[in-house]
């Protein structure tokens, strides 16, 4: 069941209970003030005992001169005063004193007329509302009943009216706390829809919309409570898969391009290399220094082709995370002059200035000779990008804080400030300069290479450079 339907039918039940609530509570009232009016449920004998008290007396004292007139008068004045009729009759039934003297004489039926208990008489009174209840009449000496007398009393006398106040602030209370708690469940059904229902159903449209990819509509909330943190923890979600499918989206692109640029730059070199071989076999070469300018022009293609595909093979480790470094311990000395010849070469081949190190520590390193050999080609390779014949290229050693710190410097044009944060990036080639050509030229996986190979021997690679005066790359290795 939905958080929808169950709400609903909540609140439908409650507000039925309610209503039921207050329909007993009225039906009670109700039948209270019906009793009120019945006058039934709230009888007292005792003002009546207290009223008749002084004819029973008299009746019991005077038994004998009951049938003197001046007696039955007293007594009739008596009942008078006290507001009721006194009907005096023997236990054979015949009516010795009445209020109304036609009675006197006469027998009645003692069955009928004789209602000693309130209740019976009240559901026996007459049209006039008054009710007969009778007493018996005790000799004080010799205690035994002599007879009884039967009083004729309002109904006044003996209901004894209960103040309906309390009832009254009672059902007022019941009543405005139905209508306090019928007004809070409709200001629930309200807050509920609106503050939790609402959203919801706006954030189901926007978790849709992220599955389909649409991730350029911020998903907004101006109230501050768990629903705004909810909102805000969801935008923050969308945000974040946007950036990582422009990132997903940018990097198939740049693999896209990789494998265009190096197919390009794959069958530039091969082709070079195809054409100087067929004038070889031709016959083109005409004498030993030709022919050694040919095979130097195809090894220079060659060892291009062949760094182009080194490059390849480590990107695509470095995509698996299973890029091969196999550090062994080497004497720093012997293991940097080998790596820094061909460097040297290919540097003075260029027409720039080449400056070795001073003096190469001798320490024990573990490394792996290839790999930072590789490193050294492809940060001086760049280098020679971003220079000039008549620049210098110089390479430095130095022990510090126990660490192997290699420096290559250049006297280039620099990297571009705006290019600075990205340079170790996949891909990532920089814009091209005016005033050199060559630096588009690459994979724009040199320098990203670079920067795994070292961190995977525990060191750090760092640069700093200025425009127009040159780069300055430095290694920091740890020694054994």
């Amino acid at each position: 069941m939905s958080l929808h339907m169950w709400s609903k039918r909540w609140l439908r039940t409650s507000f039925i209970l309610l209503m039921i609530l207050i329909t007993c509570s009225l039906m009670l009232f109700v039948n209270l003030l019906m009793d009120r009016q019945n006058n039934t449920s709230n009888l007292s004998i005792s003002q009546v005992r207290l009223t008749v008290n002084p004819l029973l007396l008299e009746l019991g004292q005077k038994q004998q001169q009951l049938t003197d007139p001046a007696t039955q008068d007293h007594l009739r004045s008596i009942a008078q005063e006290n507001g009721i009729e006194l009907t005096y009759l023997g236990l054979d039934g015949v009516v010795v004193v009445s209020s109304s003297p036609s009675l006197e004489g006469t027998r009645l039926n003692l069955q009928s007329v004789l209602h000693y208990d309130l209740n019976q008489a009240a559901q026996v009174r007459d049209e006039n509302k008054s009710l007969h209840i009778a007493f018996p009449v005790i000799d004080e000496r010799q205690g035994s009943q002599i007879g009884n007398a039967i009083f004729t009393v309002p109904l006044s006398m003996v209901v004894v009216e209960q103040p309906l106040t309390f009832a009254f602030w009672v059902m007022l209370a019941l009543a405005g706390v139905s209508l306090v708690l019928g007004a809070c469940l409709i200001a629930m059904k309200r807050k509920v829809k609106k503050n939790l229902l609402s959203p919801i159903n706006q954030l189901k449209e926007h978790a849709a919309s992220i599955l389909k990819g649409k991730y350029d509509q911020p998903i907004q909330y101006t109230r501050v409570d768990e629903m705004g943190e909810l909102y805000a923890i969801l935008d923050l979600m969308r945000a974040e898969i946007m950036h990582l499918s422009a990132e997903r989206i940018r990097q198939e692109q740049a693999q896209k391009e990789l494998i265009t640029n190096i197919s390009h730059d794959l069958k530039t070199p091969i082709t070079t290399v195809k054409a100087y071989i067929e004038a070889i076999l031709e016959g083109l070469c005409s004498d030993e220094q030709t022919l050694m300018e040919y095979m130097e022009i195809m090894r220079t293609h060659t060892d291009k082709t062949a760094r182009l595909v080194e490059d390849l093979l480590v990107h695509a480790l470095q995509e698996l995370g299973q890029i091969s470094v196999e550090p062994r311990e080497v004497y720093s000395l012997a293991t940097f002059q080998h790596m820094l010849q061909p460097i040297a070469h290919m540097v003075e081949m260029r027409g720039l200035n080449y400056e070795e190190p001073a003096l190469i520590p001798n320490v024990l390193m573990r490394i792996d000779s290839t790999r930072m050999e590789q490193v050294l080609s492809n940060i001086v390779f760049n280098a020679l990008k971003h220079t000039f014949p008549g620049d210098t290229i110089r390479i430095m050693t130095e022990l510090n804080a126990e660490q192997f710190i290699l420096t290559i410097a250049d006297t280039g044009q620099g990297i571009q400030p705006q290019d600075m944060p990205f340079i170790f990036e996949r891909y990532f080639k920089g814009a091209s300069s005016p005033s050199n050509s060559y630096v588009q030229e690459g994979t724009g996986l040199g320098l990203s290479i670079c920067k795994s190979i070292v961190e995977a021997h525990g060191g750090q690679i760092t640069f700093s450079s200025k425009e127009g005066q040159g780069t300055i790359f430095q290694i920091h290795l740890p020694i054994c």
